[in-house]
């Protein structure tokens, strides 16, 4: 099976639900959701939607980092890359919290480039996973920067679905799901979101994703033209 879905709302939430059949909340990532909110999209949804939810970035990103100037809570100092201490540690719980009153199904850790690949982050990781509460959700990680020797490390040591874009490369965990995130052009290093996905590039991520299917894929763009482009892989999909 291979769902599709955008990285947040796309459009108004009863289009999206009928449009889509999944979805990974981005908000979750700036700011602490109220649970009435949580719940209210839980109740608005098909039954079997699938939902995704980005961990707060006081789990992954360093209290200097631009992205805490959309939140709102104040960045304590200790925080992100997966620090195994009490302020990341009160941020998973949060954000096991959130995934639970939403049902979630995944939770997506998406660490920054800052996050390098070293012997310290490792440690960090080993630490934080062993102290971290998982319950029954499928913990997916974004690893920037990495080479794949070092991602392949990563997500088999942790047991974590390696998330990566199918243009770019095949996932190297273990498992039965596949999660993509395609975000745009990569230029230098850099991510262009502003890009909309030609046809050759969309049918080159369909072979890739047919190619590399399991049991299950997860689709999610988060480019400027993701709801189009969302659509339009549905379409490429299912012909």
């Amino acid at each position: 099976m291979i769902r599709v879905g955008t990285c947040g709302f796309c459009e108004g939430h009863a289009k999206y639900y009928r449009d889509f059949d999944a979805i990974e909340i981005q908000w979750t990532f700036y700011r602490v959701v109220g649970e009435r909110t949580l719940q209210r999209w839980r109740e608005e949804a098909p039954e079997n939607f699938v939902f995704s939810i980005k961990a707060f970035q006081g789990v992954t990103h360093p209290s200097n980092s631009p992205t805490w100037r959309r939140s709102n809570v104040r960045p304590p100092k200790g925080t992100g890359f997966l620090r195994p201490n009490s302020e990341v540690l009160h941020f998973w719980r949060l954000t096991l919290n959130e995934a639970s009153t939403l049902g979630a199904r995944f939770i997506l850790i998406q660490l920054p480039r800052s996050f390098k690949e070293s012997e310290e982050s490792f440690q960090n990781a080993e630490r934080f996973f062993k102290m971290a509460e998982r319950r029954n959700f499928e913990i997916a990680v974004e690893l920037r920067g990495w080479s794949e020797s070092g991602v392949k490390r990563f997500v088999r040591e942790f047991n974590v679905i390696d998330v990566t874009d199918p243009l770019i490369r095949a996932p190297l965990h273990r498992g039965d799901v596949n999660y993509y995130r395609l975000h745009g052009r990569y230029e230098g290093g850099r991510i262009v979101y502003n890009h909309a996905y030609s046809d050759e590039e969309l049918e080159r991520t369909r072979r890739r994703i047919l190619d590399w299917n399991r049991s299950e894929s997860f689709v999610f763009f988060n480019n400027s033209n993701m709801c189009a482009d969302a659509k339009r892989l549905k379409e490429i999909l299912g012909r």
